[in-house]
């Protein structure tokens, strides 16, 4: 079914996409990027535009702006983020839109051979008759999470365009470096003043997440002894070697992301750089409890130092650092903001579903500092690859939940 947002959000979703906003984990800049300023940039004025107050990009590269309340009610941010993920390639993305999608096989341009079909895509095979957005299969599509600035800019300005409508005071935040887990400074909580917020980074229609994976980051270091190849016997260390043996020995049969779903966590090898002197691996380390967590980074530590006592001369370093919290950990102590978002769908008629994120959103690491903040579906699908794809329905769907939400809210 059509709406009256279908236009706004699809020429939003496009205009955006086509934006590369993708952020760089390397970099202790923040953004992570400086093309993620382009579209911060335009959201700045695109809000000054519709008539949102206190707009304004903070120095840690946060768009905020606020919709002033025309009812009592409570303080509601609403988050968005407007990089995208550094495991696909992002520029030069060019959407394309299939209206009124007949439940053929998609095919891309850039990419002959690569077929989204309903076959190995449930949730695909629903959408039949929906307008969907796709890329060209060169590029991710860059939906996650350019659907949800889409989401919050047409709340916004459909709002502000009709002050007849109940609500508390909105503030919204468009945050960078989301997809590097840096999405959430330590000044944000204070500078967005909410009693609860939202992120639009969801998945499917009617889901409503208040679990998310506690995730920690390891970087190890293999540094092993450099020589000539010609004149190495009985001195090289290579590096490259030892690095290869811990990839190999940690327990790919049973904790990668490839063989988990559900509840089951997992350490996930998805970087290795490095030449026959030094090598590097980077390892997400993935579980919903603590205890699980804590596991899997001794097990990696212990990997660490069996390979290390093979080869005396070799020095192999493993740190790990904290990224984000499951949010059920506190969300499950006041499920009023995931109660109200409930309410929000019953009353659109739309069927919800919760269920935990394999992954982590702004709203892990807002919720652990103090503000609780459940994740709200866009629609977004497949996404981090070249079949990424979203019905411009769904996103309607979510914006008609966000201002019931709201009006909610101030009831």
């Amino acid at each position: 079914m059509r709406t009256e947002f279908d236009r706004e959000l699809t020429e939003r979703l496009i205009a955006y996409a086509v934006i590369d906003t993708q952020s760089d984990e390397e970099s202790v800049t923040s953004p992570s990027t400086e093309r993620q300023f382009t579209l911060l940039n335009r959201l700045v004025e695109e809000l000054n535009g519709i008539g949102a107050a206190e707009v304004r990009l903070t120095g840690y590269g946060t768009v905020l702006a606020t919709i002033p309340a025309t009812a009592p009610g409570p303080a509601t941010g609403f988050l968005a983020h407007v990089d995208t993920a550094p495991a696909f390639n992002a520029t030069g993305v060019k959407p394309r839109l299939l209206p009124a999608w007949d439940g053929g096989p998609i095919t891309f341009p850039d990419a002959p051979g690569l077929i989204l079909s309903p076959a190995d895509s449930p949730y695909l095979a629903e959408r039949v008759g929906d307008d969907i957005i796709t890329a060209s299969g060169a590029t991710l599509l860059g939906a996650d999470d350019k659907a949800g600035v889409a989401i919050l800019m047409t709340m916004a300005r459909h709002l502000l365009a009709d002050p007849s409508i109940p609500h508390g005071r909105i503030r919204l935040a468009f945050t960078p470096d989301e997809e590097i887990g840096r999405g959430v400074d330590a000044r944000l909580p204070a500078d967005l003043g909410v009693d609860f917020a939202y992120t639009l980074d969801g998945a499917r229609r009617g889901e409503i997440e208040y679990e998310s994976f506690s995730a920690d980051g390891a970087a190890v270091t293999v540094t092993g002894v450099a020589i000539h190849p010609g004149t190495a016997k009985g001195k090289l260390v290579n590096a490259l070697h030892l690095a290869a043996k811990i990839v190999t020995t940690l327990p790919q049969a049973t904790l990668t992301p490839e063989v988990t779903e559900g509840r089951e966590g997992f350490l996930h090898v998805y970087e290795m750089s490095g030449n026959a002197a030094e090598a590097r691996i980077k390892v997400i380390l993935r579980d919903f409890e603590l205890d699980g967590l804590e596991a899997k980074g001794i097990l990696l530590r212990q990997i660490c130092d069996a390979v290390a006592a093979t080869e005396p001369r070799a020095t192999v370093t493993c740190e790990i650092r904290p990224q984000y919290r499951n949010m059920r950990y506190w969300l499950e102590k006041d499920m009023r903001p995931v109660e109200l978002a409930r309410a929000a769908c019953a009353a659109l008629g739309i069927e919800t579903r919760s269920v935990p994120i394999r992954g982590g959103t702004d709203g892990s690491r807002l919720t652990e500092m103090g503000v609780p903040c459940p994740n709200l579906f866009t629609g977004m699908q497949e996404i981090h690859g070249p079949r990424e794809w979203i019905s411009v329905q769904d996103m309607a769907a979510a914006t008609r939940v966000v201002l019931k939400l709201v009006e909610l809210a101030a009831a």
